[in-house]
């Protein structure tokens, strides 16, 4: 979810010379200049099991009955894990709050958008459209209004999205309608905001706190209007150990990025996270939920690539 805020609050004496190569950086998010220290396997296994969490959270709103009920639950449950180690570091001073009113309603859109996107299609083409659109998007805003650089290999980072994204969509009969295309696009674009967004707003806040109030401001509206528009009993039905995994998955995954990001540099983890484009298209292939094409698969494979050389360009 937002596992490259972490990134920022670990390397805030860098942020400026970084900032002007280029901003994005996704959940992750865009080129990142490291410190030097080796990625080790402590911090390898870290990102990989995030990455697995993530596709693994992902996939369980995706295959719910109600996807909508499921992901109010789920934020509901990750807002309450999140809310004592919140309060143990708490640090959000005055200037934080506009920042976070700003990512509270782009998360909030991005969890209605997602769930909207698995309510009519599979996580095979959703997700790695939404995950693959997100750095490309920042990347291209830094550029256009930012005036950052991009490297050469960014830019083929680019080059390989737009590529994988036009296989996960499919030609022909094979293709997703425009309707889920729109929707995972938007998906990627609220990423892309709040990545933005957040870039400044964790200078005047802990991180962790952070991201405990965006959540619960996201979750108790977003749970609010689903009890409202589905009634009361959507969210009772919701309220199942598949909601709370996926809960419980969300925060883990952001946790174990943390972790991470304290053994090795920002730019290898966040290029290692977006493993998790393949891992959930080839989950829902293997575990026979979807009939996934072989090119979609390729297309993900194209995506995770490109992602990654936009993080390490």
């Amino acid at each position: 979810m937002r596992v490259r805020r972490a990134a920022r609050r670990s390397h805030r004496s860098d942020r400026p010379a970084r900032r002007r190569d280029a901003l994005g950086r996704q959940h992750h998010r865009g080129p990142l200049r490291g410190t030097g220290r080796p990625l080790t396997l402590a911090a390898l296994a870290l990102v990989l099991a995030a990455a697995a969490l993530h596709a693994g959270w992902n996939a369980l709103v995706a295959n719910a009955a109600d996807t909508h009920a499921t992901s109010a639950v789920a934020l509901l449950v990750g807002a309450a894990v999140f809310a004592l180690p919140a309060a143990l570091t708490w640090r959000v001073d005055a200037d934080a709050w506009p920042y976070i009113a700003a990512s509270a309603a782009l998360e909030l859109a991005y969890f209605a958008l997602l769930a909207a996107v698995y309510s009519r299609a599979d996580l095979s083409f959703a997700y790695p459209i939404a995950r693959g659109s997100a750095p490309v998007l920042v990347l291209l805003i830094s550029v256009v209004a930012l005036g950052a650089k991009v490297s050469l290999i960014a830019a083929a980072g680019v080059l390989a999205v737009t590529a994988g994204v036009l296989l996960v969509r499919g030609v022909g009969r094979a293709a997703a309608d425009l309707g889920s295309l729109a929707l995972a696009l938007g998906v990627g674009a609220c990423i892309a905001g709040y990545t933005l967004v957040d870039d400044h707003g964790i200078r005047h806040a802990g991180t962790v706190p952070y991201f405990e109030v965006i959540l619960v401001a996201c979750a108790i509206p977003y749970a609010v209007t689903i009890a409202a528009t589905r009634g009361t009993d959507a969210i009772r039905e919701a309220a199942n150990l598949r909601s709370a995994a996926a809960g419980v998955g969300m925060v883990t995954a952001y946790l174990l990025v943390l972790a991470a990001l304290e053994r090795a540099e920002a730019a290898p983890v966040a290029a290692l996270r977006e493993t998790s484009v393949v891992m959930a298209a080839a989950g829902a292939a293997i575990a026979g939920r979807e009939k996934v094409p072989a090119a979609r698969l390729i297309g993900a494979v194209l995506v995770m690539f490109g992602v990654a050389a936009v993080a390490l360009g």
